[in-house]
Order: C-alpha cells, then structure tokens, then sequence
C-alpha cells in the first residue's frame, strides 16, 4: 500500500486541512467586533428582558445565561458561512479541493465550537464576580460549555445545508429552529417546573442538556445525570454532523 493511500495518513491529512479551514473561517468570520458583539451581548441582553423583574435570586440567572451564550454564539455564524462563500463564489473552490466534505464540515464546526466555548467565558466570568454563584463541579462545567459548543455548532453546520447564497434565508431558518427551543429548554425555568408536554419537547432539545450540566455544576439540581447530559450532547452532535453530510452531499451531487 502507497503512503498516499494509508488510511493513517489520509486521515492525518484531512484532520490538518479541516484545522486550516477552522482558521480560515476564524480568521475571515468570527474574529471581528459585530460578530463577537452579537454573540455575546444578544443573548446577554435577551435573558435579561424576561429575567428582570422576576422574584429570582441573581445567581440563579447564571446557567441560563451562560447557555445562552455558548448557544448563540456557537450557532450564530456557522449557518451563514455557505450562503457567504456561494456568493463570493468560494465554495466552489473549496469544494474542488482535496479537503473532503467530512474535512469541510469539520472545520467549520471546530471554528464555530471555539468561538462558543471562548465567547462563553466572559458571562461566566461576569457572573461569578457580580452573584454569589460559584462553580461547585469545575469537570461538569467544562463538559457542558465544550460538549454544548460543539452540539451548537454542529446545529449551525446542518442550517447551512439549506443550499442558498442568500444569507436572510438562512437567518430566518436558523431562528426559526434556534428561538423556539429556547422556551423549552429550561433556560428561564428549570425543566422541571415546566408543564408536562414543555418538558417532553424540550427533551428533545441540545440546549436543556447543555442548562442542566451548568446548573449542576454551580450546584444547583439539575434534571438529567450529568452522564446522561454529555452523551445528549455528544449524539446530538453527531446527527446533527451526519445529516448535514447528507444534505450537503445530495446538494453538490444535484449541482445546487
């Protein structure tokens, strides 16, 4: 067998070609202010309109807060990233690169993940210094800000299957799918003190998984095991990786 066909050294190939596209989205797409503004103060200030005014004690505002930050800042840019290149007429480029449509993907979620997980920080850090809350489960809290990240980004990565060069389209499918599982995911109430048919749809959501290992790390009670949390994460990331490969696929066989 030829080096260039051992499967070690293929895949070591693709792994550095989905690094570069991870820098190159980073670099292009997520490090400008608007970008880091929107992901950071959006949710931020979103939380805050219905928290505010609420018999609530402040540091039990800190995991909803703090989820909302990995969610919308992991999940912001990676649904617009296909729809930007189709219309600088760079994704036909990329597509016709050695990078494969695994490697492509990978990187755009690798990007999006890290700019959720460093975004994420500084609610957690305002938090922390401005409310009594302290991280009780520093493991649990890792997992839920770095499993949640990649979960969200890899919910961008199958957005941007829709197979557009029209960016408000997509933004219209992406909060049409991201805004509504807020509600339901135990962000502004615990799952369990949400009516029974909220908490059977929220199940069903990347996002309450991601609440509830936060809450349980700053020791509040949480709803799942944080076991059954991170395995959430991790399978949703992975269909949500699958069904974009799928989509993305059919879309480049059919020429679209």
């Amino acid at each position: 067998m030829s080096r260039d066909h051992d499967p070690s050294v293929v895949w070591a190939r693709q792994a550095r070609l989905a690094l570069v596209i991870a820098r190159k989205d980073a670099m292009i797409y997520y490090l400008k202010a608007p970008v880091i503004t929107f992901g950071l103060i959006f949710p931020v200030f979103f939380f805050l309109a219905f928290a505010i005014g609420r018999a609530v004690p402040p540091d039990a505002l800190v995991p909803g807060m703090l989820a909302m930050a990995v969610f919308f800042s992991a999940s912001a840019v990676g649904p617009l990233i296909t729809p930007w290149e189709r219309q600088a007429r760079t994704y036909e480029r990329l597509a016709t690169s050695p990078a494969s449509l695994e490697a492509i993907l990978l990187g755009d979620l690798l990007a999006a993940a890290a700019f959720g997980a460093v975004v994420s920080l500084i609610p957690l850090g305002l938090g922390l210094a401005v409310t009594p809350a302290h991280v009780v489960a520093p493991g649990r809290l890792l997992a839920g800000v770095v499993l949640g990240a990649v979960a969200f980004g890899a919910l961008g990565v199958l957005l941007a299957a829709r197979g557009t060069d029209a960016p408000s389209e997509v933004m219209m499918l992406s909060n049409l799918v991201r805004l509504p599982l807020i509600f339901v995911s135990g962000v502004f109430v615990p799952l369990a003190e949400l009516p029974a048919w909220s908490q059977w749809v929220g199940f069903l959501s990347p996002l309450s998984y991601c609440v509830d290992l936060v809450r349980i790390s700053l020791g509040e009670t949480g709803v799942f095991p944080p076991w059954v949390s991170a395995g959430a994460l991790v399978a949703f990331a992975a269909v949500f990786v699958a069904l974009a490969a799928l989509l993305h696929r059919r879309r480049r066989f059919a020429g679209t």
